[in-house]
């Protein structure tokens, strides 16, 4: 193989840094990790370590000194050793899906393999993730944009109308009770309703209570667990365990959780209904609150309503970032995104209170 040129070498000083970048990463993650998921990550740091000795090769002398990494991967290693974020795994989900090993010539048809493999380990590791952030995480993002979003659109409405400055802050407080509240209590009669529908359906305890007179030989006992949707043989053997016959055939997997291993874990997941109530309640409140500031601080007039725009956009380009990241999908087209939807609706309102106060005006 001839000399490289110039091109190459900086091509391939340019993967060099990417390779020693994801290796450090990944090594970073592992050791915030446990168990399983730290050796996954292990193993795809020393893939990684095995591309950067490709590289290294190729450039030979070039290779000399060893490049550094760009500002964003440093900045990656920085969150992986500080905290081993899903958010940081989200974007290295996203390093992978944009590797050009597949188009270069000059890498293997391994490395390219390898970095489609990556893509899917780093993925499925992501979306374990993004699986426990869920449900309070994603209660709260949306929380805050329903805030952010119908508040902004209030007071734009209200000052276009010619309204005074202490108008659209008295405005503003009603709107953030006004909607904080309602959030809480939508939220506080659906957990109550669902915790109703629940009591409703939780099976009683007879089957305690008349199993000593029951025969066994006939036993009705089984069918109360197969109408409860347990397989034959599992009632069977739920129905010997409520007679005292702990020593039959079945399998004792077949065992299902008691009632109070049931109801601690409806509890888990659906949480009390003042709790959910008082939480959303304060997402919605933390972005309400946002498009009021300036009028807070004193200020009047337009800059009050440009100041309020633009935290209002820089809330929604985080809170639509933020999604981005959670669903692998650029963060930067879901924060421009919910820019759009968020200030297109207060532009509409914005129209409306001036065609509200130009009519009233005259």
């Amino acid at each position: 193989m001839g000399e490289p040129s110039k091109a190459q070498i900086r091509r391939w000083r340019r993967y060099l840094a990417d390779e020693i970048a994801e290796a450090n990463l990944y090594r970073g993650l592992a050791r915030h990790a446990t168990g399983r998921e730290a050796e996954i990550l292990e193993q795809v740091a020393e893939a990684e370590g095995r591309h950067r000795e490709h590289w290294v090769q190729m450039l030979g002398e070039h290779a000399e000194p060893m490049p550094r990494p760009s500002v964003g991967s440093a900045f990656l290693q920085f969150l992986a050793r500080r905290f081993g974020s899903v958010f940081v795994l989200a974007l290295a989900q996203r390093a992978e899906g944009r590797s050009p090993y597949a188009e270069d010539p000059d890498a293997t048809d391994a490395m390219a393999a390898d970095e489609a493999v990556h893509e899917e380990i780093i993925r499925a590791l992501a979306t374990n993730g993004r699986e426990k952030l869920s449900g309070n995480f994603r209660a709260a993002v949306f929380g805050a944009n329903d805030g952010l979003v119908s508040n902004v659109s209030l007071i734009m409405g209200i000052g276009a109308s010619g309204a005074s400055s202490q108008m659209v802050l008295f405005s503003g407080l009603a709107g953030l009770l006004a909607g904080g509240l309602s959030m809480g209590a939508g939220e506080f009669v659906s957990v109550r309703s669902q915790r109703e529908l629940l009591d409703a359906s939780r099976p009683t305890q007879v089957t305690l209570r008349v199993a000593d007179d029951l025969d066994i030989d006939e036993n009705e006992l089984e069918l109360i667990y197969r109408a409860r949707g347990m397989s034959e043989e599992a009632a069977r053997h739920r129905a010997l365990e409520r007679f005292g016959h702990f020593d039959c055939d079945c399998d004792p997997s077949l065992s299902h959780r008691d009632d109070a291993e049931e109801e601690s874990a409806e509890n888990v997941v659906l949480g009390t209904d003042l709790g959910a109530a008082a939480s959303s309640f304060c997402f919605f409140a933390s972005g309400a609150v946002i498009p009021i500031l300036p009028y807070l601080l004193g200020m009047t007039g337009v800059w009050a309503m440009v100041l309020s725009l633009v935290l209002v956009g820089v809330a929604l380009l985080g809170t639509g970032g933020v999604v981005g990241l959670l669903s692998g999908a650029s963060p930067a087209k879901r924060g421009l995104r919910q820019l759009g939807i968020g200030y297109g609706a207060a532009l509409a309102t914005y129209l409306l209170g001036l065609l509200f106060g130009t009519t009233v005006g005259g």
